[in-house]
């Protein structure tokens, strides 16, 4: 396998937020950006179909600000696969990732996600068809098996063969997932974690770049892991807990302390909603993503109800979002008042 292909800025994928459906729209990633310059972004995972015949604009584009950013393709039909990563480069992304790890009835019947685990030929053909034609990265984000696969058999087979076809960077959530009987959320819970597997991959194969998904909450957790892969990325610990990411920049990347606060992020997004209110996006659109920016401090709950509350209304304006802050204060300062007396 040759690695010399590709230039991949360094450190690129030391620290990834995971693509969440759902979760991970243009709004909520715009946020994260905002507290971090240098963790990786994904997008929500998006079908070839809905990119080739619907609303490409809605479905692509981005804010500037979100750079670096990853698009996450789920399919396994190559034309549709390959046109899109041509579509991704000329939009401007920064790779492509493969989905081959959402064990969802729904993905299992387009034929694409986790089931592929079980077909590496196929995500070895997409790949390579698929990296002959544009110059970004395309990466693979895989489980270490499905069903019945022998993780330690069945993994090695997939990197082996997909690898062989150009992939440089694999990002492994650390679990079986079981097409049949457990629902996607139970596949993130149930199934153990195999982390020793995976830091095997790398002791095997140690030019590729081997990136650890599942489990990871806290950013100790994170650095421990950092010490053997190349990175780590964190999904719903990132999402409920977005100001864990402030320090990422110093801790992970060595870069000086910022003296950001929660305030200044607040201030930044409350002009963002502003512009996009004008375009008709409601706010609740962009404050549900918010509700975890003061978890576990003084005044979270009055937060997140404020915000709840008052951007429930298609009327809403974004100056709720400062208006949520100085609920904050006040709840925090009752707080303390209440203590010292």
């Amino acid at each position: 396998m040759s690695i010399d292909k590709k230039s991949l800025q360094k450190d690129s994928h030391r620290f990834c937020v995971a693509p969440m459906m759902g979760w991970t729209d243009r709004h909520e990633r715009y946020f994260l950006r905002l507290i971090s310059n240098r963790v990786r972004l994904y997008t929500e995972m998006i079908t070839p179909q809905a990119i080739l015949f619907g609303d490409r604009k809605r479905l692509l584009d981005f804010n500037f600000e979100e750079n670096p950013i990853a698009l996450q393709l789920g399919g396994s039909e190559v034309l549709q696969m390959t046109e899109c990563a041509r579509i991704a480069e000329d939009w401007g992304y920064d790779e492509v990732n493969i989905n081959v790890g959402c064990p969802s009835g729904r993905v299992q019947n387009g034929h694409f996600g986790a089931c592929l685990m079980k077909e590496p030929e196929l995500v070895a053909k997409c790949l390579e068809a698929m990296d002959r034609v544009v110059k970004l990265p395309i990466t693979v984000k895989c489980r270490i098996g499905v069903d019945d696969q022998v993780p330690e058999e069945a993994l090695p087979d997939f990197m082996e063969k997909v690898a062989n076809a150009g992939c440089e960077v694999f990002i492994i959530h650390a679990r079986k997932a079981f097409l049949k009987g457990l629902s996607p959320t139970q596949n993130r819970e149930v199934p153990p974690l195999n982390y020793a597997l995976v830091e095997e991959m790398k002791e095997r194969w140690p030019k590729l770049k081997i990136i650890l998904n599942g489990g990871i909450e806290t950013l100790e957790h994170a650095r421990q892991h950092l010490s053997k892969l190349d990175g780590v990325m964190l999904g719903r610990t990132a999402y409920k807990t977005p100001w864990i990411l402030s320090i990422v920049d110093n801790l992970i990347f060595g870069e000086p302390e910022k003296c950001m606060t929660r305030k200044d992020v607040i201030e930044m997004m409350v002009n963002y909603a502003a512009t996009q209110k004008s375009l008709g996006v409601p706010i609740k659109s962009i404050t549900r993503h918010m509700l975890g920016l003061f978890h576990a401090e003084p005044g979270a709950k009055t937060w997140r109800k404020f915000l709840a509350e008052e951007a429930r209304s298609l009327d809403a304006e974004a100056e709720i979002i400062r208006h949520a802050y100085f609920a904050v204060c006040e709840a925090a300062s009752l707080k303390t008042q209440g203590e010292a007396a």
